[in-house]
């Protein structure tokens, strides 16, 4: 395949940044994109120019660190129903002689680092605001020791594949970041009512210490915007994990707390 490559181009977050043309010849259908991303880095490195900044890790699409908005969508989904992460993203999805536009997440809480690359510590502040489940370590429990109800066990691991990518806020018109909220609280226990979904100590936690954690990771200080949803759903079919769309009784700043 021979494409056309037009990637944002940006030295530092304070410096202007702009779309720069590439031309890559050979690449294989069955490359993933950011092998691809590796080819024309090569391909720079060789021509004695910079490369492309770009965040990767596991390239299993774990890790979530891989997020670049493609021709315009997010993760490069387009209109397609399955959803998917840049790095199981490969090039026999695209056309020979196809032009591609590689855009990083374009989102107040994820300022631009260096080209492709953004800081996504915003989700870590709202991680350590409250978003989080401590578990005690050693061997793994038995799994008839806590009884939970089915419904419950699989809304939990529905929020639960959530990879906090990012995808979501960086889709959204407003930038918010309800679903990856919503994913956090519904696996903490409550996202409406009294309802828990986990079979953990921090969901038998009362009432009270839950409802300040939630508080805490709905403050702007922890979420670094104070735009709210305005649930149009543009998030909702960029995540990688949809699971935690819809989660009922969740507006910026105003979380419906467990009664």
């Amino acid at each position: 395949m021979n494409i056309t490559l037009r990637v944002w181009r940006q030295s530092n977050g304070a410096a202007k940044g702009a779309m720069q043309t590439y031309q890559l010849q050979d690449v294989s259908a069955d490359m993933s994109f950011l092998e691809m991303l590796d080819l024309l880095n090569e391909d720079l490195t060789l021509k004695g120019e910079e490369p492309v900044a770009f965040d990767h890790d596991c390239r299993e699409g774990i890790c979530g660190m891989c997020g670049v908005v493609i021709n315009g969508t997010a993760h490069g989904r387009g209109d397609s129903p399955v959803a998917t992460t840049t790095c199981q993203l490969h090039m026999r999805s695209f056309s020979d002689g196809a032009t591609i536009d590689v855009e990083p997440w374009r989102a107040g809480p994820f300022p631009v680092i260096k080209d492709l690359a953004v800081d996504r510590s915003s989700f870590d502040r709202i991680i350590q605001a409250g978003g989080y489940i401590s578990v005690n370590t050693g061997s793994a429990p038995e799994a008839h020791a806590a009884p939970v109800e089915k419904a419950k066990a699989d809304r939990a691991f529905d929020t639960a594949t959530c990879i906090g990518c990012g995808a979501c806020v960086a889709a959204c018109p407003n930038a918010a970041a309800m679903l990856f909220m919503g994913a956090k609280i519904v696996h903490l226990g409550a996202a409406h009512g009294r309802l828990a979904v986990v079979a953990s100590s921090s969901a038998r936690r009362s009432s009270r210490r839950l409802r300040a954690r939630f508080r805490r990771m709905v403050s702007p200080r922890s979420s670094s915007s104070s735009r709210c949803c305005s649930r149009r759903y543009a998030s909702r079919m960029a995540g990688a994990s949809a699971a935690s769309a819809g989660v009922p009784g969740l507006e910026w700043g105003s979380v419906k707390m467990p009664a």
